[in-house]
């Protein structure tokens, strides 16, 4: 196993510690206000590790690349964000596995649109192994039961998160493998910052936006959450997606879904049974599948 597969693999279970510990913070901080904190907080954090890395040397970017980073951040991080913690609190965090598998395929299909990549017949079986066992260890969560209005509205903001996630790493992809790694992930947390806060002045939400944060917060599950989520599982994703191609990255941190239902069950007490058990090991063995591809 390389460091691409590594980091890709260590960044799904971070991520799905995040996503458990914003199910648990609940929604005393709606979804925009979470998205917003996370960002912030990352954005934060990332100075000092671009010091710490990088050194005081300015960065190399053209015009076009500075723009793309940006717009890779806005899309990725201000909107998708915000859209899957919305999905988040609609229809709960084993559903959401579901919905997130969908990343995989679509990072697949822009990646051979636009990247010219391809899926070995090995890495294909496993890819095909990962989704069925998805499907499986996301079975019951849907026959719970739920308002099919919160459903709908759930799937909508949730698939629409996941391709606006999938197009956000891919065009950045050949900017990430070819200028500084650091400054480039920066670069897409300013577009996301950027544009929560453009958002928030056009609306003139300030106050509504203060209100939220003076509230009674679970702070200690948000900020742990929001580093997991916007710092660390973030640093790791992208670094996987520079040194290993976006379609094997992606299958591989589709794990991350099944990682979220076990976490879910054990954390949030949501029910697992038999046919989510085959469907963590038939994960399990597509990833393997995959890393001895």
């Amino acid at each position: 196993m390389g460091l691409g597969e590594f980091f890709a693999l260590s960044s799904a279970f971070v991520w799905a510690l995040a996503v458990v510990l914003f199910r648990r913070a609940g929604e005393d901080l709606p979804p925009f206000e979470t998205n917003l904190f996370k960002i912030a907080l990352g954005f934060v954090l990332l100075w000092p590790t671009i010091l710490l890395v990088e050194g005081t040397a300015p960065p190399s970017f053209s015009g076009v690349e500075v723009f793309t980073a940006v717009l890779s951040g806005y899309l990725g991080i201000a909107v998708a964000d915000t859209w899957y913690l919305r999905a988040l609190h609609l229809v709960g965090a084993g559903r959401i596995g579901i919905i997130s598998s969908l990343l995989s395929p679509f990072v697949i299909l822009l990646s051979v649109l636009f990247l010219a990549e391809r899926l070995s017949a090995w890495q294909l079986g496993g890819f095909g192994l990962v989704m069925l066992g998805l499907l499986l260890v996301s079975w019951q969560a849907n026959r719970e039961q739920i308002d099919l209005a919160e459903l709908r509205l759930g799937m909508l903001y949730g698939i629409s998160a996941v391709f606006l996630m999938a197009v956000g790493v891919v065009m950045v992809k050949q900017i990430l493998e070819t200028r500084s790694f650091m400054w480039t992930v920066q670069l897409r947390m300013s577009g996301g910052i950027a544009g929560m806060l453009l958002f928030i002045a056009l609306r003139g939400r300030f106050a509504a936006v203060r209100a939220a944060f003076r509230r009674p917060l679970p702070w200690t599950l948000i900020v742990l959450a929001s580093f997991f989520g916007s710092y660390l599982s973030m640093l790791m994703w992208l670094y996987s997606y520079k040194l290993i191609p976006a379609s094997v990255s992606s299958v591989l941190n589709q794990s991350a879904n099944a990682w979220i239902v076990l976490l879910a069950w054990l954390v949030l007490h949501e029910y697992i049974g038999a046919r989510k058990l085959l469907g963590l090991l038939l994960t399990t063995a597509g990833v393997l599948v995959m890393l001895l591809a």
